[in-house]
């Protein structure tokens, strides 16, 4: 027999799991430095998957190709994982975004009087989340 608490729980525990509904899609190493990648994530951070996505297609930076694929990655996660709901449908925006520099490469480049000045070509990692938006 169910009860009130019992259907109260059930609502309550269900919209928890639909305001979870998160995806993850990970770029790893990328050539890019963090400082220029970090550009062009602040801009599509907090937006709607499909505005940041024009965007993200319209953007002169490099970078913006890169996060394109990345968040087509995120949405079809997001498809694969959720397959009763489609991304049109609903609400979906970019929840957080963050850039974490990667490994760095340390190269010498000749200077005048037999010196050498180290180069650092760094590079990052960006993870995405997408998800409902709660509002």
């Amino acid at each position: 027999m169910n009860t009130m608490s019992d259907k109260k729980q059930n609502t309550s525990t269900s919209t928890i799991q639909d305001s979870n509904k998160i995806a993850i899609a990970k770029l790893r190493n990328c050539p890019t430095s963090p400082r220029k990648m970090r550009l062009v994530v602040d801009q599509i951070r907090g937006l709607a998957v499909n505005k940041a996505l024009v965007l993200l297609k319209h953007s002169p930076k490099e970078a913006s190709i890169r996060l394109e694929k990345l968040l087509l990655s995120a949405m079809a996660n997001w498809e694969m994982k959720y397959t009763d709901s489609s991304i049109s449908d609903l609400d979906v925006i970019v929840k957080s975004a963050f850039v974490d520099s990667g490994r760095m490469l340390k190269r010498l480049q000749t200077a005048p009087q037999g010196r050498a000045h180290r180069i650092r070509k760094r590079s990052n990692h960006v993870t995405l989340i997408i998800g409902l938006n709660n509002n």
